[in-house]
């Protein structure tokens, strides 16, 4: 409990920072990143690291739907890093992007348009370009975005607020437009398997605290959250050969299987599409927390979602996930570029 309070009160002032213009707080002191840039370079020598060009996903999912329903198809659109364009996989099914279109497909039982404008090494400050991007075509507003960054932001040193304030102005945008908005938060760099301590400990810890502090951004814009770190975490440190592709530092299909069931529920919650009830179950640890606390505790447990309630609470969710539908071949030519 105490780190989760102190947590909360460092996301707290790097999103107060982010909201008002800063972008200088650190979390580490100099002899502490000196450290982590000798570590890093150590680790760079082992991690791989890819540059093939992640499959492209972009298409119709549920196609089956189009003659069951007079509703237009649900638009999905896609931003972020490496992670949400889906690299270190070679079919376009098995991307994160690819399988969220099909589960929302399945569980709405309507055709949905994906399109992907994510870029692998992509930091926070290229939101701005991917936003453009995805909005260009009033007549194609996504309803629905997901967002998966915050990896690149840390590994590149990053002042955390100035990454904050990027993602927080790319939800405010995209709610103004009429999407919901999901932010899958940064996913926690200590699992990566051949970085060893001391950077496994600062890795994880600056993973934890900038996912916490992007949920404050996040829910403050009017998006929801699920954490991805320590729902990888364990997972990836106990299957590392499954779960973590070819180059050690991208998922593999499995891995990406996982955090898509994660956000898969929250997708279409946002949508009104999940079977639960938007309230907290406190038998499931659920409840209603100042945002900032709800912020950490789902900063430390993968699969939480946050969403906002009344000012200044938020709710912490555990939903229930459910298998997802094998993605079926996509129809390109359905989804205008």
């Amino acid at each position: 409990m105490p780190m989760t309070m102190s947590r909360a009160r460092v996301a707290r002032r790097i999103a107060t920072a982010a909201a008002f213009g800063g972008g200088g707080i650190g979390l580490l002191g100099v002899a502490t990143v000196g450290v982590l840039l000798t570590e890093v370079r150590l680790a760079r020598r082992t991690v791989g690291g890819s540059s093939d060009i992640p499959p492209c996903a972009d298409g119709r999912y549920g196609a089956a739907f189009d003659h069951r329903t007079d509703h237009p198809p649900l638009r999905l659109g896609f931003l972020g890093d490496s992670t949400a364009a889906g690299q270190g996989v070679h079919r376009a099914r098995q991307t994160p992007g690819a399988l969220l279109a099909s589960g929302l497909a399945a569980l709405s039982e309507l055709p949905v348009d994906f399109r992907n404008v994510a870029l692998p090494g992509a930091q926070s400050d290229d939101l701005e370009r991917q936003v453009e991007l995805i909005l260009a075509d009033g007549s194609q507003t996504p309803d629905v975005c997901v967002i998966m960054i915050g990896a690149n932001d840390v590994t590149h040193r990053m002042p955390p607020a100035q990454s904050v304030r990027h993602l927080s102005e790319a939800v405010r945008r995209l709610r103004a437009a009429g999407c919901e908005v999901v932010v899958g938060t940064c996913p926690d760099l200590g699992t990566i398997e051949p970085v060893y301590q001391p950077l496994r400990w600062v890795a994880r810890r600056l993973s934890r605290q900038l996912a916490a502090a992007q949920t404050i951004g996040v829910v403050e814009c009017g998006g929801r959250t699920v954490s991805l770190g320590d729902l990888l975490g364990p997972e990836f440190e106990a299957n590392p050969r499954e779960l973590f592709g070819p180059d050690n530092y991208h998922p593999s299909a499995e891995g990406y299987a996982t955090a898509a069931m994660a956000v898969l529920p929250t997708l279409c919650a946002s949508l009104g599409l999940w079977p639960e009830k938007e309230q907290p179950e406190p038998a499931r640890g659920e409840g209603l927390l100042p945002v900032e606390q709800a912020a950490a505790e789902a900063a430390s447990e993968g699969g939480t979602e946050v969403t906002a309630s009344r000012a200044p609470w938020a709710l912490l969710k555990h939903r229930r996930r459910r298998q997802l539908p094998a993605p079926e071949p996509t129809d390109p030519s359905s989804v205008t570029r």
